[in-house]
């Protein structure tokens, strides 16, 4: 796979078109950290790492609850992949645009982990814009 990241996107795009309660993903850091900025912007609902129990010789595996409204429709209506390993695409500090008027959020990587881009422009960083949620 050459794209993990955009793999995640795609599995949680496909989770709300069929509205699955949660998705398991392969395991990694980048993974965990842009499902995390996710739930604390309050895009899914919970995400936890574990190592299935039957077998000593799995991997460890993300495991995503996703959120929906009390119509029962997903809170997201479109998650996109932006910087891809054959075109990355960064941004300085005072280039980070919100998306939709605010009502999306971006996540970049910066040189102090992964944030939305309203935090990055708050410590006035700049970096790599992974992708788009609203």
């Amino acid at each position: 796979m050459t794209d993990p990241i955009a793999d995640m996107l795609t599995r949680i795009r496909n989770a709300f078109i069929i509205k699955k309660k949660e998705i398991v993903l392969p395991y990694s850091k980048i993974k965990l950290e842009i499902a995390k900025v996710l739930e604390k912007e309050n895009w899914i609902q919970r995400v936890e790492v574990f190592s299935p129990e039957k077998d000593k010789n799995k991997f460890k595996q993300i495991k995503i609850t996703l959120r929906y409204n009390k119509e029962g429709q997903s809170v997201i209506s479109h998650i996109k992949r932006i910087s891809r390993p054959g075109c990355r695409i960064y941004f300085k500090k005072d280039k980070i645009k919100p998306v939709l008027d605010g009502r999306g959020v971006n996540i970049l990587s910066t040189s102090q982990g992964l944030m939305t881009g309203l935090q990055a422009q708050e410590k006035e960083l700049g970096g790599e814009l992974i992708c788009e949620i609203w």
